[in-house]
Formats: structure tokens, sequence, C-alpha cells
């Protein structure tokens, strides 16, 4: 038998019985679950980003486990099934890859990418299409990162011409928005005021990002990172003495971390 199939249906059996035996388990809902599975996503994205294949495969492990007790909780409630969770992605997967699956050709990324587009408006078409009350919008999650889930609605707005020819337009903006941040600062406008300045100014970064296909949320947390190393450095080279050092000299010693390419 396929050995994926055997620990699977193993992991399964435990995770059943966990939630009729243990009372942790036993209390979990699916909305208490929800921001557990959000967690270990990230830890997945963690893992992989260090490399270690242990890691990697022990994150992945937490993360199947949250999809297994969550399937197991919507089938004690009565509203769907493990079963039917594995059911409903093969048959979307089999679907919206008919180069795949079926005739259709698709020899690179993007052509796969517009023909999922294609699939996915038909499907909706389908359905009756979007009512008044829908939006293209609705499809991004509200509990993604701020930065992703800016860079997401970008990208579904544009796929109805509502953006910019090219990246210059998203750099006119970012240019507008602190403008307009720095304005309001010298008028001394209220935080409320202030934060959405701020807000807008971030966005229009975000488009910057999306216009060079580049990813924000990634390159804001390898600017942390970067961050990180750099002032432990300035840490390390003060030591105790760090509380009583000038800006001067923490600066020259974070150039010299740049320097050396932390």
């Amino acid at each position: 038998m396929d050995p994926r199939v055997v620990e699977l249906t193993r992991l399964a059996a435990i995770v059943d019985q966990l939630r009729d035996d243990c009372p942790w388990d036993r209390e979990q809902t699916l909305a208490t679950m929800a921001p557990c599975a959000q967690e270990e996503a990230a830890e997945v994205a963690d893992a992989v980003a260090a490399g270690g294949s242990d890691a990697i495969c022990e994150e992945l492990g937490d993360l199947l486990m949250n999809v297994l007790l969550m399937g197991r909780i919507a089938e004690q409630e009565g509203r769907f099934s493990l079963a039917d969770i594995a059911r409903r992605i093969s048959e979307k997967l089999v679907h919206r890859h008919p180069h795949v699956f079926g005739d259709a050709h698709a020899r690179i990324s993007q052509q796969v990418l517009s023909q999922w587009d294609r699939i996915k408006d038909a499907e909706r078409a389908s359905k009756g299409g979007r009512d008044l009350a829908q939006s293209l919008l609705d499809e991004v999650p509200e509990r993604m990162s701020s930065l992703a889930r800016a860079q997401k609605l970008g990208k579904k707005a544009a796929k109805v011409g509502f953006d910019w020819p090219d990246a210059t337009g998203a750099f006119e903006k970012v240019h507008e928005e602190l403008r307009e941040l720095e304005a309001e600062r010298a008028d001394h406008a209220a935080p409320p005021r202030l934060q959405a300045e701020l807000g807008d100014l971030l966005f229009a970064v975000v488009n910057v990002a999306r216009k060079l296909d580049l990813d924000a949320d990634q390159a804001l947390r390898e600017a942390s990172a970067r961050f990180d190393r750099r002032f432990r450095h300035v840490e390390q080279t003060f030591g105790a003495q760090l509380a009583g050092t000038t800006l001067a000299e923490m600066e020259r010693a974070w150039k010299a971390a740049k320097a050396a390419g932390l």
C-alpha cells in the first residue's frame, strides 16, 4: 500500500482519538483553531526560509494536524468531513489543470495562471455570476498579513484595468502620499489623520513592489532581518556601554556592519 495513505490514515485516527479523549482538543472549535492554523503556516514559512529539512518536515506536520483536526470538528458539527475537503480540492485541481488532466496546452507558468483565471471566471458565470453585493476583492482574505493583503488587493483591481500602465505611476503615487503625510505633520494633525496618511503611503509603496513584480511582505521581512543583524552588531560593539554611546558612534558601527555584509 502507498506509505502516504498508510501514514495519513494513522494520523487521522490519532487526531480523531485526541478529539474524543483529550480535554484540550475536545474544547476546540473552528474559530479557535483558525489562528493556530495561521500560526503554523507562518512557522512553515520560517522553516523553509531557514532551509533545514527536519524543521520543514516537522512544521508541515503541525500544519497538517491542524487541517485534520479542523476537518474532524466540522464533521462532528455535521458541516463537512475530511473526505469532503479532499474530494473538493481534488476536483478543483483536476478541473483547473486541463493541461495536465485534459487536452489543453500550457507550456509556461503565465499560460497556466491565465488559464486558471479564465476557468475561475467560467465557474463564477456558471453559478450565475457575481451579484451586485459581491466584489472581485471578496476573494482576498482579511486575515492575510497587511502587506500581503495590500499587494493582493492591488493585483485583483489591476485585472480589470484599475492600475498604472507601468511602475512610474506607482512611484509618483509614493511621492504624492509622502508629501501629504509631511503636510499633515506640519499642520499638527491628530494621530488618526496621520495614521490614515501613513496607511496611504504604505499602500502606495506596496503597489511599487507589485509593479516591480516583487513580494512586499518578503522584502520587509528581509529588511527586518538585516536590521536585526546590524543592531546586534552595534550592541556587541559597545556592550555594557551601549546606553551611553552617542548616535554618531552607533551609526559608525551600523555602517561597519553593513559594509561587512550583515
